[in-house]
């Protein structure tokens, strides 16, 4: 997860925030951490205005730790930046100390508080109500296209591989896209046969598969186009095409700078190693963690990138003479690949992108 360092004026209230659908609940420590008081609140503007009213009667340089500032409290943390508050992502609780301490809304929230005034919580929340806002819900909708279109052709395999022999004769070894014309055009009739049952549910799937195809079609030139508008620098790199760049965009957020390195993203996308020594043995190893999205987009920006790039393909043939094996080359070239989109994201971000509150 990127972080940024703390603000260095500590003496005002921390309010932490337990989020939910319906009700946030909200606790205040003071600098030394006595609990002021809790407070509960609807999901609603009234309710955030409420919350904000509240910490500033303790201190009008309140700082906030809110959890799930990407679901639940989304609406919340917008609220609070707009308002100039500072604002702190929480995520959640260690479980070890959850069944320690024990569970409930007020405890959360206290314990929220607590990860901001120990410094435990440092990350300034992924802002994307702007362009990248835009990207990501249109990403949602492709997602769910894609993977229903997919469905849709495997079903149509399958009831291929059972249908009746005249019709399986004639569908059968049909490449995809040939498939669902094919069927598409099937003309059932009566449903009184087997035949007619399968080429009606045939010609169903056929069209659904068209209709899902014209949707994919509609977003990604939508996303083209934002993704363009967005972070034109990125789309000029090697190997990013709307796709990938709508994915790393809405990893980095409309606020990359609140990234204090290219390390750091680094670490947000699963590609730097992770020290795993002890003792005399002094290694690092493969980086489970970060957003798997942000690394799947890596990964394809050098698959790519191996097939047309020869920059690529001499490191890739020199780091095999050294002994390297595949998996480990590709490791250290999505560490390069992210060097270089964090640049491009970092360059844009003061002309193309609004700045952290």
């Amino acid at each position: 997860m990127a972080t940024v360092s703390m603000p260095q004026e500590t003496a005002g209230v921390i309010v932490g925030v337990d989020t939910h659908a319906d009700v946030h609940v909200a606790a205040a420590l003071d600098p030394l951490g006595r609990a002021l008081g809790r407070l509960e609140i609807s999901t609603t503007p009234t309710g955030y205005g409420r919350l904000l009213r509240w910490a500033r009667g303790f201190s009008p340089t309140a700082i906030f730790g809110v959890e799930g500032t990407g679901s639940y409290g989304a609406g919340l943390a917008r609220y609070l930046t707009a308002a100039g508050c500072t604002v702190i992502e929480i995520n959640r609780p260690d479980r070890r100390d959850r069944r320690a301490q024990g569970k409930s809304d007020p405890l959360d929230a206290e314990a929220a508080a607590r990860a901001v005034l120990g410094g435990k919580a440092q990350c300034i929340p992924k802002a994307d109500h702007a362009q990248v806002g835009m990207i990501r819900s249109l990403r949602v909708a492709r997602r769910s296209a894609v993977k229903m279109r997919t469905q849709t052709v495997n079903q149509m395999i399958a009831l291929v591989v059972t249908a009746p022999d005249a019709l399986r004769d004639r569908l059968r070894g049909l490449p995809a896209a040939d498939l669902v014309a094919v069927c598409a055009a099937l003309r059932p009739g009566a449903v009184t046969t087997p035949t007619a049952a399968v080429k009606a549910a045939l010609r169903g799937l056929a069209i659904r598969h068209q209709c899902l195809t014209g949707e994919l079609e509609f977003l990604d030139a939508e996303l083209s186009g934002l993704t363009v508008e967005a972070a034109p620098a990125l789309r000029s790199i090697q190997g990013i095409g709307p796709d990938v760049a709508g994915a790393l965009l809405v990893t980095a957020g409309d606020n990359p700078q609140r990234m204090r390195s290219e390390a750091a993203f680094a670490s947000l996308c699963g590609v730097s190693p992770v020290p795993a020594s002890s003792g005399k043995t002094n290694r690092h190893r493969l980086n489970h963690g970060g957003d798997r999205v942000a690394n799947n987009a890596l990964w394809r920006i050098v698959m790519v990138r191996l097939t047309c790039d020869p920059r690529t393909k001499n490191y890739m043939a020199r780091r095999t003479t050294e002994g390297l094996s595949r998996r480990e080359i590709i490791r250290c070239l999505k560490r390069y690949v992210a060097r270089e989109v964090y640049s491009a994201l970092v360059a844009l971000a003061p002309t193309h992108l609004p700045t952290a509150a």
